[in-house]
């Protein structure tokens, strides 16, 4: 093992410090070939772009990057049904997933229809009663309804019986999904997913939002073979759309690398413009400043979510889909304030679950409850994970049947654990991905599901143990930390998933005021290599990081670097991610 940076083995957050390696002479070509500071060639490198590659990533074009959408299974014959459909004027569905990644694909297809004078009927499950995915009630509803094609976002691959039930009620459904697949596919017209066995992997990465968008792509280029557009009907400009992507893409918490770096960059300034007038809306109700994937991930993302969560769950995709100004100022109104309840009850839940976790000796978090909010077993689930360590998995029961989610860490893939699971008979409906999971179980299974799970994740960790780790960039010091600085970190973005954002250390700090501010954060003035400067560390009264900002003294601090404006005059802050002694 290699030695702990600033031998910083056990820090206030209980992570061992470690250097992010990089290679010297790499970076130095790098610096000069593209005119980069050397801190920002050295990031690169310890990201694994070379000379070849650095050009694309400094500046990534869209049009290098987008595939022909007809190298997906099945997309020709998603486009070809929806063409057919289009042109004999038959009734169009999208049902979607309640949350972010689900909101913005229904959206997408919804403006996308719009633009050719199609209406779509929307659908969204109530996470509470209907739970995740298509069910065998709706799908005859909608059938019943007269919709003769259904189109299935963020959701649908693993739908067997609710797919079957569709078809016998003489309904159509074509899946555009991301999600794990299994060996056989459900009876649909067409399964778009780039996870699917049969494919290569190379797309796995995409969001749904990503997927729905190469469909768009599709579907456009076949109805322009058709003869639909015309001088009356012109075909519409798909670029105007990449702002739903970037939202759903960075809020789906999937990696920010090849196509997703694409769509999500030209995606964020398409966002900046504001010209959805639910992104606009929803800036405003957050009082988001910039349109980044912070913004995305932290501000907007959660208050679309909210709807699915603890309110209306098709009020993401509503909001996101209108360009009455009104209305959506009067959505984004409704999901934030949602989103404030939501915080209350995820309080109220965190603090139980937390309590139930310590009580149980297991490879993973594992916690049931009745009287849980289903609406925020995710978030409770991610908060879990990340003060363990470990995988989480929350269960909110009521009657006989408990709602689960799970949040994952390290290479532990509990999307695979979840569906092997269900094969396994423990599970009444289930699936994910690596990172995240879904699922409903009888009540008299749950026992035994803890304990598959525990078998199944336990062996992971013994033949890897988890050992908390705190990545860092390099060190710096407080004479270079100007906002020009900052600047040069950022032409590495957009940040998120197989992306991280730079982090860096600063030695010896002296700290001289601290305060709890808003809520549960602490704000800091410390003294280094002769300067004052300013950091906050969020949440931080939640463990033992802000316990330790708040007793002052000489510390290391740890943390990402922002520019704050303040009445027109420009400082650096630093977002504190953890803290050592350095004395």
């Amino acid at each position: 093992m290699t030695q702990a940076f600033l031998n910083i083995e056990n820090s206030a957050t209980g992570r061992r410090w470690v250097a992010r390696e990089y290679d010297e002479r790499t970076a130095q070509a790098l610096a000069q070939r593209f005119g980069v500071s050397d801190i920002v060639a050295r990031c690169l490198s310890s990201r694994g772009i070379g000379l070849k590659d650095a050009g694309g990533f400094l500046d990534p074009k869209l049009r290098d990057l987008l595939p022909d959408p007809r190298i997906f299974k099945d997309m020709d014959k998603a486009a070809a049904r929806f063409v057919d459909a289009v042109q004999k004027g038959e009734s169009i569905a999208v049902f979607g997933d309640y949350d972010v990644d689900g909101a913005t694909s229904s959206a997408l297809l919804m403006r996308f229809a719009a633009s050719l004078g199609v209406p779509l009927r929307l659908y969204v499950p109530d996470r509470m009663r209907e739970g995740y995915g298509p069910n065998e009630n709706a799908m005859r509803l909608l059938a019943g309804e007269g919709v003769g094609l259904t189109i299935c976002v963020d959701c649908g691959t693993t739908a067997h019986i609710p797919l079957a039930a569709a078809r016998d009620a003489g309904m159509d459904v074509i899946i555009l999904d991301h999600h794990a697949s299994e060996p056989i596919l459900p009876p649909a017209v067409a399964v778009v997913n780039p996870n699917r066995l049969d494919e290569n992997g190379e797309y796995g990465y995409l969001a749904a939002v990503g997927v729905t968008y190469l469909f768009v792509i599709a579907a456009n280029r076949a109805l322009r073979d058709a003869g639909y557009y015309n001088d009356e009907r012109p075909q519409p400009d798909l670029l105007q759309w990449l702002d739903l992507v970037a939202l759903g893409t960075v809020c789906d918490v999937v990696k920010l690398n090849g196509l997703n770096r694409g769509l999500v960059a030209q995606g964020l300034k398409i966002a900046a413009q504001k010209r959805n007038a639910g992104i606009a809306a929803l800036a405003q109700a957050s009082a988001a400043k910039n349109m980044d994937t912070y913004a995305a991930g932290f501000l907007l993302g959660p208050r679309v979510n909210a709807g699915g969560r603890v309110g209306e769950a098709s009020m993401g995709a509503k909001l996101l889909s209108t360009d009455d100004e009104s209305v959506a100022q009067s959505l984004a109104n409704h999901l934030h304030a949602l989103n404030a309840e939501r915080r209350e009850i995820e309080a109220r839940v965190l603090f139980e679950a937390e309590n139930l976790t310590l009580a149980k000796d297991l490879p993973m978090a594992f916690v049931a409850s009745e009287n849980w909010h289903p609406g925020v077993i995710g978030i409770v689930a991610s908060r879990l994970k990340d003060k363990y360590r470990h995988p989480a998995l929350v269960v909110a029961l009521e009657g006989g049947i408990g709602k689960g989610s799970g949040r994952s860490i390290g290479n532990i893939d509990l999307g695979a654990h979840i569906i092997a699971a269900r094969q396994a008979g423990l599970l009444i409906n289930g699936g994910g991905h690596k990172m995240a999971a879904g699922f409903t179980v009888a009540r008299d299974k749950i026992d035994a599901l803890c304990d598959f799970l525990a078998e199944r994740i336990g062996k992971q960790i013994l033949a890897e143990p988890l050992v908390p780790t705190l990545t860092l960039d390099g060190l710096v010091a407080g004479v270079a930390l100007q906002p020009e600085f900052v600047r040069q970190i950022e032409k590495l973005g957009p940040f998120g998933t197989g992306n991280s954002e730079p982090r860096f250390a600063l030695p010896d700090c002296n700290i001289i005021r601290a305060d709890v501010v808003g809520e549960k954060h602490v704000s800091v003035v410390f003294m280094q290599s002769g300067q004052r400067l300013r950091g906050i560390a969020f949440r931080a009264m939640e463990n033992e990081l802000g316990q330790v900002l708040l007793a002052r003294g000489r510390i290391h601090l740890a943390g990402h670097l922002r520019i704050d404006e303040w009445q027109g005059v420009e400082r650096v802050q630093l977002h504190i991610s953890d803290a050592a002694s350095a004395v």
